[in-house]
């Protein structure tokens, strides 16, 4: 198959240029099962880089990384987590609310359908 020995002959010319990029071997990189049968013509070009008039130098990438915060007081933690817990038990009491609300509503519908068979079926 052309594909496989097209493909084969990819990986080789990769792995060639990353090796002549880096300076060294990886092994790891290595094809598993290269073909038997095929034979392929790598050719590896040299890589320049030009650089332009018009183009900037890239910006200096910062020295160390940004400060990270110190952490709070121990007080103001519990106190931050109690008003989260109190706001969640709040949230989850309207929904539990709403939910009731709509099953009792539901339910006066579907009794007042059953108790009157001939009327118009309920609107949703």
């Amino acid at each position: 198959m052309k594909w496989i020995s097209e493909r084969d002959a990819l990986i080789a010319q990769t792995l060639a240029f990353v090796q002549s990029v880096t300076g060294r071997k990886d092994d790891t990189l290595q094809p598993e099962n290269p073909a038997v049968g095929s034979t392929a013509a790598v050719e590896i070009v040299a890589v320049e880089a030009v650089a332009r008039e018009f183009e900037p130098p890239p910006a200096p990438l910062p020295s160390r990384p940004a400060p990270v915060p110190l952490p709070r007081a121990n007080g103001d933690f519990r106190t931050e987590m109690q008003a989260r817990i109190a706001n969640f038990r709040k949230h989850q009491e309207r929904f539990e609310r709403e939910r009731e609300e709509y099953y009792a509503a539901t339910l006066t519908k579907l009794r007042a359908a059953i108790r009157d068979p001939g009327g118009p079926p309920p609107k949703k």
